[in-house]
């Protein structure tokens, strides 16, 4: 048989003289980067799985970034000078906004309260019974939608404890801010009644706490 170049030695690796070392090199901004997008994705799937009262959901939540996360900046700049109160704090979070890495919202559908066809009658929404709570108009005020279900809003309240407790698990720098929630209902962005933000950021300074 003729004798050709092998490029391979008895023990089946390449021959030195063609050998190409290949380094990969991941840097810090780029796993930030995708360790901020894996925590969202569990903290998502945590949200729909968080405890729900009587076994019913309204509970929905989205991821955002890029674009979609500059909107909701600019929208809460807009939004705060027309509050009659503490307007200034829209301008000041829509900055941690733009900072962050990614901002998820969670949302509830809260007009309806839970199996009205057997309802608790709890009377918390301020009426005597579920019955007299569907028939009563719900209106838009400076930021939400009200009068809501007092179980839908228990349900939003320990979503966004499960959410907060995962991200910290992460150490996954984190904040709950009403201000983005406002924000993003003014834009539309979720089908829901009430919307509280929870950005995401990855630095050796807290941007959310410690703002000095």
């Amino acid at each position: 048989m003729p004798q050709g170049k092998n490029h391979q030695d008895p023990g089946g690796d390449l021959d030195p003289s063609i050998r190409k070392e290949t380094v990969s090199i991941l840097t810090a901004s780029q796993a930030e980067e995708e360790a901020v997008r894996t925590a969202a994705g569990l903290i998502l799937a945590a949200v729909t799985t968080s405890p729900k009262t009587r076994g019913v959901s309204s509970i929905s939540a989205v991821l955002l970034q890029g674009e979609d996360k500059e909107r909701l900046a600019k929208s809460m700049e807009e939004h705060g000078p027309g509050k009659k109160f503490a307007g200034d704090i829209f301008l000041r979070d829509a900055g941690n906004i733009r900072r962050s890495a990614g901002v998820i919202l969670i949302g509830v559908k809260g007009s309806m309260p839970k199996k009205p066809e057997k309802p608790l009658d709890c009377g918390a929404c301020g009426h005597p019974g579920c019955a007299q709570f569907i028939r009563t108009e719900k209106k838009p005020g400076e930021d939400f939608v009200g009068p809501l279900c007092a179980f839908q809003l228990v349900d939003l309240g320990i979503a966004l404890g499960v959410a907060a407790r995962m991200a910290g698990e992460f150490n996954i720098d984190n904040r709950l801010m009403y201000t983005a929630g406002a924000a993003a209902m003014s834009l539309g962005l979720m089908e829901a009644d009430m919307i509280i933000g929870l950005p995401l950021s990855i630095s050796e300074k807290n941007i959310f706490f410690d703002r000095g």
